[in-house]
């Protein structure tokens, strides 16, 4: 009997020694096995108590604490986890989860998690850093944010500005850790500056907000023309508009005390555009290697000098109508059409629509307008500018024009504002009456429509659908160029450039034979050329052929055109 105890003894002792030996992220795994379905009843609690008090006693947590971790890093591959994603992981009801919020808050405090609560619907993600602690088997810390240098002090900034413009933290908290970052770092003459003009001049913690926002755009994002569209995350609304007021009035204390200005316009004051004063700039950055002249921000430009030259093939219409925009597009006829323009009481903006099936050479033709013009590139995402969050995508769509207005402000030549593949918000405006989400979408349609008619610069719109465009936008772009699939002798000089082993008869079939975009051409020699490089054989016609065929998505057929019958 003795002899049993004993065993059993030594048993327990190794499965100890062996959860010892287990590392945290094994028992987080331990942890996710026992809760899925449990509904957190006590006999997963018991079941878990190694792993739990494991990670529990390592990070620093409670026992709920540890398991509610254990979840979250479970679903740590979606950015917006919700209270129902842990229940229904837990099999419990929502009401459970929200009793356990005191705990959910304390893991963001220590910024295990981070939540966002837009429309002040709270969701949750893990921060890459937790996870990368997690599998190093070590306790994810804080950072530290004391005896920085002043670049380590920006660093700190631009992640609470960013926390803060994606609704992760509160506008109160903003503060606390701005004043925090201040407090720990006296040493820093950016800190002690700050802290004598909150002393002496800007008593409201909303001035030393705005004056914090003002150095983080002109250090972290090379921004030295700020509108409104840039602070109005960061305020409450009654605030924002008070604000607003009294900048644009010039009654502001920060404009009062010269520590910021109007920016500039022609030579003239421009009051919906601000920057940082000379004088601001040689007190607060001390520390920092800058020019305190005002920079132009470049961040967001694709630069026409980066552009690589490529020689682009047309049919003869396409051609003709290319050059004389390229033409109308350089920088003194620009100026000229325009200075007409307006005198005729006509709008001066150029709006141009590119429009084709896919690969036939509309974004390229767009760089090397831009290259040839000596214009840069402001490049919009679409999908950046739809927001599943109401109200926020037509901030974005107004946010974008806002940029654009200050680079014609700043940049000597007008840049090209670019919407690519831009189908999904020049389509064909939704009924009224529809959901939210068709009437968000005629938001952003009809703020684009406006800042269009208000275009002071050059706008390019590329599509692959004509049929589904609105009435209103087809009015509104001056320019419509179709680009179709290449001509015959196009596609020939397209296949000598790309690949120039080719003799002429050839290319003459291939041409011939094939119904190809100069993008299809690419793409097979691309084809073409992976082969040579892997087998160390140049490809035979016949292999070519192969490539051509494979090219088409249909048997017998030549590829269909998106967006045409």
């Amino acid at each position: 009997m003795r002899e049993l105890k004993n065993k059993e003894k030594e048993l327990d002792n190794t499965l100890v020694k062996k959860s010892r030996n287990k590392t945290l992220l094994q028992h987080i795994e331990n942890i996710l096995e026992l809760v899925e379905g449990s509904e957190l009843k006590d006999d997963f609690f018991q079941k878990a108590k190694k792993s739990i008090d494991f990670v529990a006693k390592k990070m620093k947590l409670t026992m709920n604490q540890a398991v509610l971790f254990a979840v979250f890093i479970e679903k740590s591959d979606d950015n917006s986890i919700e209270i129902r994603d842990l229940s229904q992981f837990v099999k419990c009801r929502n009401i459970k989860i929200i009793s356990l919020m005191k705990d959910i808050d304390e893991l963001e405090n220590r910024r295990l998690i981070r939540c966002s609560r837009r429309n002040d619907k709270p969701s949750y993600r893990v921060p890459f850093d937790v996870i990368k602690a997690i599998k190093q088997n070590s306790i994810y810390e804080l950072k530290n944010t004391k005896n920085l240098s002043a670049i380590e002090l920006f660093g700190h900034i631009e992640i609470l500005i960013e926390e803060k413009r994606d609704k992760e933290i509160t506008y109160e908290a903003l503060l606390d850790e701005l004043d925090s970052l201040i407090e720990d770092n006296p040493s820093l003459a950016f800190c002690q500056q700050i802290k004598i003009y909150i002393a002496s001049f800007c008593s409201t913690r909303r001035s030393f907000l705005l004056l914090v926002l003002f150095c983080h755009y002109f250090i972290n994002e090379s921004d030295d023309c700020i509108g409104f569209h840039n602070l109005e995350d960061f305020f409450e609304k009654m605030e924002f508009r008070h604000l607003k007021e009294l900048l644009k009035s010039g009654d502001h204390k920060l404009l009062e005390i010269k520590l910021i200005e109007n920016a500039n316009d022609n030579g003239m004051g421009n009051k919906e555009y601000f920057k940082l004063t000379n004088e601001a700039k040689e007190k607060l950055f001390v520390e920092l290697d800058i020019k305190t002249t005002q920079s132009n921000n470049k961040k967001e430009l694709m630069l026409y000098g980066s552009i690589p030259s490529k020689e682009l093939f047309y049919n003869k219409r396409e051609q003709s109508q290319i050059t004389q925009l390229t033409s109308l597009l350089r920088k003194d006829n620009f100026l000229s059409i325009q200075e007409k323009l307006e005198k005729g009481g006509m709008r001066k903006g150029f709006a141009c629509l590119f429009y084709g099936a896919p690969g036939t050479g509309k974004t390229e033709t767009v760089y090397q307008i831009a290259r040839s013009t000596g214009r840069d590139i402001m490049m919009v995402d679409i999908s950046e500018t739809k927001s599943m969050w109401y109200g926020e995508s037509e901030k974005r769509i107004k946010g974008i024009f806002d940029k654009y207005k200050s680079f014609l402000k700043t940049c000597e030549v007008a840049p090209i504002l670019l919407f690519n593949e831009a189908d999904a918000v020049i389509g064909k405006r939704k009924d009224a009456g529809q959901g939210s989400i068709d009437q968000t979408e005629n938001a952003i349609q009809n703020i684009l429509l406006q800042e269009m008619e208000n275009l002071e610069g050059i706008m390019i719109a590329t599509t692959n659908l004509t049929q589904n465009l609105d009435k209103a936008f087809e009015r509104r772009f001056l320019y419509k160029i179709e680009f179709e699939k290449p001509c015959i002798e196009a596609k020939e000089k397209i296949w000598q450039t790309m690949l120039p082993t080719l003799s002429e008869q050839e290319r003459l079939e291939l041409a011939n034979n094939y119904n190809f975009s100069g993008g299809q051409i690419e793409n097979i020699v691309r084809k073409y050329s992976v082969d040579s490089i892997l087998s160390g054989v140049t490809p035979t016609l016949e292999t070519v052929h192969s490539y051509c065929q494979s090219e088409f998505l249909y048997k017998n057929e030549e590829r269909k055109r998106i967006g045409f019958n």
